[in-house]
C-alpha cells in the first residue's frame, strides 16, 4: 500500500502537447478563502459575489450517498476539475466542447481535519458509463461535461464525488499576474512553448537565478519536463506553489484581493456555496496545520488500437480505494452494500470488453449513446495516430 502514496507517478507520455499542472488549480478556490475572510466588509461582499457568480450546482444525485452531506460535520469530497477552454483547442476540434486536462479527487476527513488528494492521470484507460465502454477518462468530459466525470469517477474509485470545482486553466496565469507576478528562483535556464503551444520567437526564455515571473512565465518554468523528469518537474511544480501561497498571504497583496477574485470568477465553476467555501477554512487554520496527503493511480504505459493509453494497475487500485473510502468513513457502509451486489460488479480499468473503436470514434453533438453502447461518427472530434491528445 505504501507504493500508492508516493507523490508521483513514472507518467511519461510521448509527444503529449497538453503538460497542464494538477496542483495549480487549487490555488483560485483558496483565494476566495482567504480573501472573504478577515480583510473587511468590501473583500468579504466580492468574496461573496464571486463565489455566487461561479455557482453552478448539476442535477444529480449520488448513488453512493444515502442523504446529502454538509461540509461543516461531515467528511466530503471534491473532485478538481482542470479543462483546456482555449481557442485554439476549441477550433482545432471543430467544437467548444472541451477535455479535462487534469482532474484531483480531494477527500477531506472532518475530525482529523485532514485531506488526501488523488491525481488521476488524464489518459487513464477507464469505464466511461456515458458512453457505455472504455475510454481516456479525459475524454468523459468532453462527451457529458462535469456530470459524466463525476460519474467515471465514482465508477472508477467506488466513493461519492459531494461537490466539484472546475477551472479553465488560464486562472492561474490570471492570479499570477494579478499578484504582480512572484519571485522564484528558476533553478535552470531553459526555453518553452508559450501557453497557446507557440514556439519560436513566442516561446517562453528563462535564465537560471532569482527573479520575478509573470504567469506566462510561472506556467512556463512549471510545465517544462523537456529538460530532465516527472520529477524534477514536480519539485518546479511545488516551487512555484509555494510563491504563489507566500505572494497572496503577504500584506502587500491585501490590495490585490479584487483583481485575484475577478481572475478566479471568471474561470471557476462550483457547486460549493459561498457558505460550502467558508467551511473549508477550517481545515487551512487546523491546529497542526493543513495535513494533505498526496496519493497517485500506479499503471503503465499502454496501448490501444495504436493509442496511448494509461493501463492501471488493479491491485494498486483497489488498495486507493480502500484508503479513501477509510478517509472518508464509508468503508463498513460500502462493504454492506457489496456485499448484496456481487452479480452487477464493472470493470473499472478498462481491462474487460472495450468498444475498440473509442479513441476514433464519437457520438453525434447530442453526445447521445444507444441501448447497446454503439455509438456513430462525429466529424468535430478525433485524434490522429501522430498525436496524443
Amino acid at each position: 500500500m505504501a507504493s500508492n502514496r508516493e507523490s508521483y507517478v513514472n507518467y511519461n507520455k510521448k509527444k503529449r502537447k497538453r503538460k497542464k499542472i494538477l496542483t495549480f488549480i487549487l490555488v483560485p478556490l483558496l483565494v476566495i478563502v482567504a480573501s472573504g475572510i478577515g480583510y473587511g466588509a468590501f473583500l468579504y461582499t466580492k468574496a461573496k459575489s464571486v463565489a455566487d457568480d461561479s455557482y453552478q450546482p448539476i442535477d444529480r444525485d449520488s448513488s453512493l450517498r444515502s442523504s446529502a452531506v454538509d461540509p461543516d460535520i461531515d467528511d466530503i469530497s471534491i473532485l478538481f476539475i482542470g479543462v483546456d477552454d482555449s481557442e485554439k483547442r476549441s477550433s482545432s476540434s471543430g467544437t467548444t466542447r472541451s477535455r479535462s486536462d487534469a482532474l484531483m479527487l480531494a477527500t477531506l476527513n472532518e475530525k482529523e481535519k485532514s485531506v488526501k488528494l488523488l491525481s488521476i492521470p488524464r489518459d487513464s484507460y477507464v469505464y466511461i458509463p456515458e458512453r457505455g465502454y472504455s475510454d481516456k477518462i479525459t475524454h468523459a468530459h468532453y462527451f457529458g461535461g462535469v456530470s459524466s466525470t463525476i460519474d467515471t469517477v465514482e465508477n472508477l474509485l467506488d466513493v461519492p464525488v459531494d461537490y466539484y470545482v472546475k477551472m479553465n486553466f488560464d486562472a492561474f496565469m490570471d492570479v499570477v499576474n494579478a499578484l504582480d507576478g512572484i519571485e522564484v528562483d528558476v533553478p535552470v535556464t531553459f526555453t518553452e512553448q508559450n501557453s497557446k503551444d507557440q514556439k519560436g520567437s513566442n516561446a517562453i526564455h528563462l535564465e537560471e537565478g532569482l527573479q520575478t515571473l509573470n504567469g506566462e512565465q510561472a506556467l512556463a518554468l512549471a510545465r517544462t519536463r523537456k529538460i530532465d523528469n516527472d520529477i524534477e518537474r514536480g519539485k518546479r511544480q511545488q516551487l512555484i506553489m509555494k510563491a504563489v501561497m507566500n505572494k497572496a498571504v503577504s500584506a502587500q497583496a491585501i490590495t490585490k484581493y479584487s483583481k485575484l477574485m475577478e481572475a478566479v470568477g471568471d474561470n471557476m465553476t462550483t457547486d460549493l456555496s459561498f457558505s460550502n467555501i467558508q467551511s473549508l477554512l477550517a481545515y487551512a487554520t487546523a491546529e497542526n496545520g493543513l495535513q494533505v496527503e498526496s496519493l497517485t493511480l500506479q499503471g503503465s504505459d499502454g496501448n490501444v488500437d495504436g493509442k496511448y493509453i494509461y493501463q492501471l494497475d488493479q491491485t494498486a487500485l483497489e488498495e486507493t480505494k480502500a484508503i479513501l473510502q477509510e478517509h472518508l468513513g464509508i468503508s463498513d457502509e460500502l462493504s454492506d452494500t457489496n456485499s448484496t451486489d456481487t452479480d452487477t460488479t464493472t470493470d473499472t480499468t478498462g481491462t474487460g470488453t472495450t468498444d475498440t473503436s473509442s479513441e476514433s470514434t464519437t457520438d453525434s453533438s447530442t453526445g447521445t449513446t444507444d441501448s447497446t453502447g454503439t455509438t456513430t461518427t462525429d466529424s468535430t472530434y478525433s485524434e490522429s495516430t501522430g498525436t496524443t491528445n
